[in-house]
């Protein structure tokens, strides 16, 4: 009885600590964003920070921006219930960086102001490809908050001591999570709308130190554990998740050998493909990562920052290999499943176990798991703002300002409808969110990559590359790519015909891959050459501007 009182108490305990630490980071944030609300005077505040960051500054505000819930809750996840599998998106996520510093990041900030739809209409007609650049950019956007979303429920009903068959507050445990994606929702739409690009950018460098720390920290608590003997804490991952030695090899999760079944073991090498492809050319085509080279004063700068963004994501994910392995050694495969199907809190799981061994008892596990969830729920925070604020900004600015108003529109008037359509970004993201919470975050985020990939990237491709590409080439491939993606998504088995699906109870997939850029991204490109042979339209005198422009940052604003 006294066992089961302390252990009610230290749960207490835990649960009055969480919720102090996480009202003191909201409180921090929100003060930045006021901060910065008060320095955005113009539409080049609101969408570029004024232009006033450096490259370092932009760098770690990148790095915030892109180690989202997926890379530290996700990865984490699928390397603890997958082994050598789940290390395939660490390595993709970092190998996609190099695609965006040689072949965008300097060329894009010479050619455009605000959004990426000012590269790709440069030189075309106006209104049909930046509503195409904005249909895509909100496309883009919400897949990816959804990830985020989703990890925050997770996350948060892990802290409250919420599992299935539990209460809080008198909710069972799916209304909590529901309760907590619409209460991360309202607090995303308050940053992007109070405090603009300044608020989100300062938001975002903070959370970069907080989460680098973070890993590093626990990193460092499972190596010490395993008195740095990377052998025995793999030995111990393999024995502890239940699949032995297959744990440290390929095909537990892609490349899976069915015997007597040709066809779908070739399905499955070709999955693996598919995420390959999409993990390496989705950043180049990102939207809240293309505007973030606007947010630099010089091209120079814009470089500098994707190099420092490269050391500090490079140095996140070899640390996500010790929270994987770490998880499955220390807490062990059914004990993540049991909280979370999909793995999403495996790496607070490790944290709650470390602080209890190194720390001592239930308050060291609890004291750890507060700040490491914290930490999280800042990464969640930081990158839903820029998400919002990436979709907002292209609807207020390419299609409100350049499409409704022909460009005539007041900045005034840009900044409040970019206002409005975070509002209303931010309730669609809540409601679909609260169906897709059987999925993992890192492979809702390889969605996102390939649905960029594939509208996003021919396009802007082609239009810093191809003299003879036009409006029609443009909207073909934006269009294309991203209906091929999204059409391909939904008769997957991501949506429908598998336990794991958003809608595990209907059946009306019929494309095999659960990652469609394999197909999905070269249809995205064959759509911008067809379309362009298919026109006359050509102006070859506005691509040579363009060229000279992205080349040297002539005319750059």
């Amino acid at each position: 009885m006294n066992t089961v009182l302390a252990a009610e108490a230290g749960s207490t305990t835990a649960r009055n600590l969480t919720i102090t630490l996480f009202l003191v980071f909201v409180a921090i944030t929100l003060a930045i964003t006021v901060w910065a609300s008060r320095q955005t005077k113009t539409a080049t505040d609101f969408y570029a920070g004024g232009r006033s960051f450096s490259g370092f500054q932009n760098g770690m505000a990148i790095g915030g921006d892109y180690m989202s819930a997926a890379s530290f809750l996700g990865i984490a996840g699928i390397i603890a219930l997958y082994g050598y599998d789940g290390f395939l998106y660490s390595i993709g996520f970092l190998v996609a960086w190099l695609v965006a510093l040689l072949l965008v990041a300097e060329l894009l900030r010479n050619s455009g102001r605000y959004t990426m739809a000012d590269v790709l209409a440069f030189r075309m007609r106006q209104r049909p490809v930046r509503t195409a650049a904005a249909v895509s950019t909100i496309t883009v956007s919400i897949f990816y908050l959804l990830a985020q979303m989703v990890g925050a429920g997770a996350l948060v009903a892990l802290l409250l001591g919420i599992k299935p068959g539990t209460t809080f507050l008198g909710m069972d445990a799916d209304t909590a999570k529901a309760a907590t994606i619409i209460m991360v929702g309202a607090l995303m739409i308050i940053y992007v709308t109070v405090g603009g690009m300044k608020g989100t950018t300062y938001v975002q460098i903070v959370k970069a130190f907080l989460l680098m720390g973070g890993a590093l920290a626990m990193t460092l608590l499972v190596l010490a554990k395993y008195k740095f003997n990377l052998s025995s804490l793999l030995g111990d991952a393999a024995s502890a998740s239940g699949k032995g030695a297959a744990f440290l090899e390929p095909g537990l999760r892609y490349g899976v050998e069915t015997p007597g079944d040709a066809l779908k073991t070739f399905y499955s090498k070709m999955d693996l493909l598919s995420l390959g492809i999409a993990l390496v050319l989705g950043t180049a085509g990102l939207p809240h990562i293309l505007i973030r080279f606007y947010t630099v004063p010089t091209a120079r700068a814009a470089r500098k920052s994707v190099l420092w963004a490269i050391g500090i994501i490079g140095t996140f994910y070899l640390l996500t290999l010790a929270l994987g392995f770490g998880a499955a050694a220390i807490v062990g495969g059914s004990e993540i499943t049991a909280q979370d199907k999909a793995g999403n809190t495996a790496a607070p799981q490790l944290a709650e176990k470390l602080g209890e061994q190194f720390l001592g008892g239930d308050l060291g596990g609890a004291t750890l798991l507060a700040i490491i969830a914290a930490v999280a729920f800042a990464t969640i925070l930081a990158v839903v703002a820029g998400l919002t604020l990436a979709s907002s900004s292209s609807l207020a600015h390419d299609f409100y300002a350049n499409v409704v108003k022909n460009g005539q529109a007041s900045e005034r008037q840009e900044v409040t409808v970019a206002r409005i359509s975070a509002l209303v970004i931010g309730a669609v993201s809540i409601v679909l969110s609260i169906y897709a919470q059987n999925l993992n975050v890192a492979f809702l985020v390889a969605l996102a990559f390939a649905v960029a990939a594939s509208g996003n990237l021919p396009a802007i491709l082609y239009s810093l590359f191809w003299k003879r590409f036009n409006t029609s080439g443009a909207v073909w491939a934006i269009y294309g790519g991203l209906l091929a993606a999204v059409v391909l998504v939904f008769f997957s088995p991501v949506v429908s015909g598998a336990p794991t699906a958003m809608f595990p109870d209907h059946d009306w997939q019929w494309f095999p891959l659960s990652n469609p850029g394999i197909i999905s991204i070269p249809f995205g490109f064959l759509c911008g050459w067809l379309g362009t042979i298919l026109s006359k339209e050509s102006d070859e005198e506005k691509y040579a501007e363009l060229e000279v422009r992205s080349l040297t940052g002539a005319g750059a604003h």
